[in-house]
């Protein structure tokens, strides 16, 4: 199946990461959020970061042009309609993602692939929502997603050959590097990664070092390019609460049980940079 025309649901960073990825590799894209306001600002948002490209000599000029041209936002789910392939990318919350497969599979024609960008939940759960899950995959993007050279792609026990083919070919078409990997929580990176930065704050929580200390030491140490606590607060306390509690719910496994300092900060909207105060304060 040629994929030519991408649909791309959710307003957040995620959302607007692979469109710019997408447009770039030459897609025709739709993107859409449920207010026409939000999906505008998602445009306005693509535009600043593309012509920062080009100032940086990254990008020409005419690519930007031509990235911003094949992008079309909106907020009726119906236009949809024309897509090949949909990634959905709204909250990571089961209950709102089954019922968006299931009006996805209601509008979508019968070949379009409908894809998750989830980094925990099963897909398989999305996938009996519709009359077609041979066609639902999982295409779970890095953010950002315009920089992130990895994709998970990932298959349900339902997906088709055809489908996981058409969506690494995707990934492939957008300069990424894709995985295969099977539908089980975390997948292959958030399953190695986020018992790491659990532990990291049951460290913070015996006060066996500072939070300047402890992501200082991961950087000089293991040449990571950034430590514990700047990630957590990159990805979101929140969103890395929910991952671990998606992972201990699967697996049971001690190290996925999420530490009480970082169930308490979530509680205390300390969120990371998205809130301006996690383990570090961004308010300064």
């Amino acid at each position: 199946m040629s994929i030519k025309r991408v649909g791309i649901v959710g307003s957040g960073i995620m959302g607007s990461g692979i469109a710019e990825t997408a447009a770039l590799a030459g897609f025709e894209v739709v993107l859409r959020s449920r207010a026409q306001t939000t999906a505008d600002a998602m445009v306005a948002g693509m535009e600043k970061s593309l012509a920062k490209q080009v100032e940086k000599g990254k990008l020409a000029e005419a690519d930007r042009e031509g990235a911003l041209s094949r992008v079309t936002a909106v907020s009726d789910l119906g236009e949809l309609a024309g897509c090949d392939l949909v990634i959905e990318s709204v909250v990571e919350d089961l209950a709102t993602k089954k019922h968006l497969f299931s009006e996805l599979d209601r509008i979508c024609p019968d070949h379009a692939i409908l894809a998750t960008n989830t980094s925990t939940l099963p897909v398989i759960d999305m996938a009996m929502e519709t009359g077609r899950p041979d066609k639902v995959c999982g295409i779970h993007f890095f953010n950002p997603a315009p920089v992130m050279a990895l994709v998970e792609v990932v298959r349900p026990l339902t997906a088709a050959d055809e489908t996981i083919a058409g969506a690494r070919a995707f990934a492939e078409a957008c300069g990424k590097i894709p995985v295969e990997v099977k539908d089980q929580a975390g997948f292959i990176v958030n399953a190695l990664l986020f018992p790491y930065l659990n532990n990291a704050v049951r460290l913070l929580e015996q006060g066996v070092a500072t939070v300047e200390d402890i992501d200082a030491a991961m950087k000089a140490g293991c040449g990571f390019p950034m430590g514990p606590f700047a990630l957590l607060d990159l990805v979101g306390l929140d969103t890395s609460l929910a991952i671990l509690d998606a992972l201990y719910t699967e697996f049971r496994d001690p190290n996925y049980a999420a530490i009480p300092l970082l169930r308490r900060m979530v509680a205390a909207e300390q969120l990371g940079r998205k809130s301006g105060k996690g383990f570090y304060d961004y308010r300064k």
